[in-house]
Order: structure tokens, then C-alpha cells, then sequence
């Protein structure tokens, strides 16, 4: 993969995303979320692990970013369910131990929120798929901390970039890298041309208070 790509990795995730409908926007046909809020625009990253030429190239990205920001992880740890494919996908290339963190503990067998086996004191790198809130991240990491592991950063494929989010991310004292945000993928769509000026008007203004907007 050529420098430019890696240097442009924005945008070349947000044209990616678009392309094969990971993320559709709808700004006159709302979606519903199961939050119930209304929203214009739905991600779903893992269409990503059905197209093998583009998840080897957000492989890659994500492998990147991990070099360029953080010291060498010991492992990687992907977030259940959206990001256990990619965060697969990233261990191998990085040829590292791959385990990943359930939203709470099983009710059976053994019980286990962390599935895999990474000795305690060493070094986490995080993978999300996608960061909303931030809240589901943030209770993965802290059930690899309880588990003994030092978390040395996440690495995501989308954010909303929604207000929240951040501050939830800076309590934590968590460092966090994205290969693409929201305001890149208005850009990139309005470039693109697959919304207008007044269909991108729409969008930013739902970003700025989502749970309100209608």
C-alpha cells in the first residue's frame, strides 16, 4: 500500500464506507435506532468482513494507525460483536494474540467476559468497529483493567463525533485514534456527490443534538 493512501486514510475510509453501504445516509427517510432516536444516517461495519479487498485495506489502516500513535501492544482486543472480525483481522497482521470482551460476563459455563488468554500485566491494544457514546468502549476496557491487562489506547473505524462521546472518552484518561469521523464522511459524501448542500445542512445539524431531532 502506497504512502498517499496511508497519509489519506480519512478519506479513504468514508468513500470505502459509502461505497459498499456500511454507512447510508437518509436525511429525508430517518432511520430508527434502538436508542429511539430518529437518525439520518445508519452504520453497520461489519459489511466490511464481506468485501475481502476492502477489509484488507481497513486492516491495514487500522494496523497503521496502531504503529504511527501507541508504543507495541502485547495484543489485540476487539470490542463483541462489531469489531471481534476486524480486530481478528488486525492481530493476524500485526502477528499478535487476539482476544475480545463481551458486554458483561456469560450466565454459563465459565462464566467469561474476556474470551481468549493474554497474561495479566501485559499490553491491550482496543479495536472498535464504532463509536457512538463511547459507553459500550469504555465497558470493555475497563473489564480488561479489572482483568489485570494494561490498555494502552483504541483504535476505531468510525466516529460520530458526537459530544458525548469525547467526554466520556476523556474521563477515561483514554487516548483514541479513528480512521474516519463524521464530519470527513460529510465531506467526502458531499464531494462525492451522493448528498446535496441541503441534505448535508440536515446531517450536521441532526450531529449537534441527535436526541432531540426529528
Amino acid at each position: 500500500m502506497s504512502e498517499i493512501e496511508f497519509n489519506n486514510y480519512q478519506e479513504e475510509t468514508a468513500k470505502i464506507l459509502l461505497e459498499i453501504n456500511a454507512i447510508k445516509l437518509s436525511p429525508n427517510k430517518p432511520f430508527i435506532w434502538a436508542s429511539g432516536w430518529k437518525s439520518p444516517i445508519y452504520c453497520d461495519n461489519r459489511i466490511i468482513l464481506s468485501t475481502p479487498k476492502y477489509r484488507n485495506m481497513i486492516k491495514k489502516f487500522l494496523a497503521h494507525a496502531i504503529a504511527e500513535n501507541f508504543e507495541k501492544p502485547d495484543a489485540i482486543a476487539g470490542v463483541a460483536t462489531g469489531a471481534i472480525g476486524i480486530g481478528m483481522l488486525v492481530a493476524d497482521c500485526l502477528d499478535l494474540p487476539f482476544i475480545y470482551v463481551r458486554p458483561e460476563a456469560k450466565k454459563h459455563g465459565r462464566k467469561n467476559q474476556i474470551e481468549g488468554e493474554v497474561e495479566k500485566g501485559k499490553k491491550v491494544m482496543v479495536i472498535e468497529d464504532l463509536i457512538s457514546t463511547g459507553k459500550s468502549s469504555i465497558g470493555a476496557i475497563r473489564a480488561l483493567k479489572s482483568h489485570g491487562l494494561s490498555v494502552i489506547g483504541m483504535v476505531a473505524i468510525f466516529t460520530y463525533e458526537f459530544k458525548i462521546s469525547e467526554e466520556n472518552i476523556n474521563k477515561e484518561n483514554l487516548k483514541l485514534k479513528t480512521l474516519c469521523n463524521y464530519s470527513t464522511l460529510l465531506k467526502t459524501a458531499q464531494k462525492t456527490e451522493q448528498i446535496s448542500e441541503s441534505e448535508c445542512k440536515i446531517l450536521k445539524k441532526w450531529n449537534q443534538d441527535p436526541s432531540s431531532w426529528s
